[in-house]
């Protein structure tokens, strides 16, 4: 392994890192939201502050109102990062395999 490779595959693990922060704050915000929880509370705050950026265009995509009050944005996000790291582990493996 050489460094651009070295470096690669650290970055990747940092990029994954990030995107599995990102999904657990989104699953946690999901289960949290079931229960009606204090708006108050710092850390639904928290976590309403870190995930809504992020749901918010999917909200736009499939309106609640339009799924019969089901938000699937959370499953949309975790769809989303999922397939994100699929695709960044292909194309490190090939980008790694040709050189």
């Amino acid at each position: 392994m050489n460094i651009g490779s070295a470096f690669g595959a650290a970055v990747l693990q940092v990029v994954f890192a990030i995107l599995s922060v990102i999904q657990w704050l989104v699953i946690i915000a999901a289960v949290i939201s079931w229960v009606s929880p204090d708006p108050r509370n710092p850390i639904v705050q928290f976590l309403y502050r870190t995930t809504e950026p992020i749901l918010r265009p999917f909200r736009k995509i499939l309106p609640p109102r339009r799924t019969g009050g089901i938000d699937f944005s959370p499953i949309l996000v975790i769809l989303l990062i999922l397939f994100v790291k699929v695709l960044l582990s292909s194309l490190f493996l090939t980008s790694a395999r040709a050189f």
